[in-house]
């Protein structure tokens, strides 16, 4: 199974919907990507989720995970319509709650096969985790870069 995790800005403007979208359909019909996992922090990670929930309809095999940096029993949350269920990585239990996003992040890096990512911002926790991605050879698509040089 090939999985894909998002990554980017919390305030990501609709304007990347429909390149979201088609990378997702593009990781799913390219690259037999059929696991997405995103978190639920800020405009991109809502944009990812609808973006995976509409290409469900068109290829019913795709599942879409809730990361959840937090232990569930700490923060107990529902499934979100649309999603399949929700991912607590493992070993986080010990990670103080100010590092929880970031180290939960981390994991989903080292532990995918594919990155799409909204990073644009030159110092941001996403740039960062962008560039470590490309550095553990994670296929990425960053569509901040994609936004960068529409503005050149």
């Amino acid at each position: 199974m090939k999985s894909c995790f998002f990554i980017g800005h919390r305030e990501a403007s609709e304007e990347i919907f429909s390149e979201l979208a088609e990378a997702v359909e593009r990781y799913i019909v390219d690259n037999g990507v059929t696991e997405f996992i995103v978190g639920n922090y800020g405009g991109f990670d809502r944009m990812a989720a609808r973006a995976v929930i509409s290409a469900k309809a068109l290829y019913p095999g795709i599942t879409l995970l809730l990361l959840r940096p937090y232990h569930p029993a700490e923060r107990p949350i529902e499934t979100p319509p649309g999603f399949d269920g929700t991912f607590y990585p493992p070993g986080m239990e010990s990670v103080p709650r100010r590092y929880a996003i970031a180290r939960a992040n981390r994991y989903m890096i080292d532990h995918v096969d594919y990155l799409i990512a909204y990073a644009w911002h030159p110092a941001s926790n996403a740039k960062e985790l962008t560039a470590y991605a490309l550095r553990k050879g994670v296929v990425v698509t960053n569509l901040g870069e994609i936004r960068e040089s529409k503005e050149e």
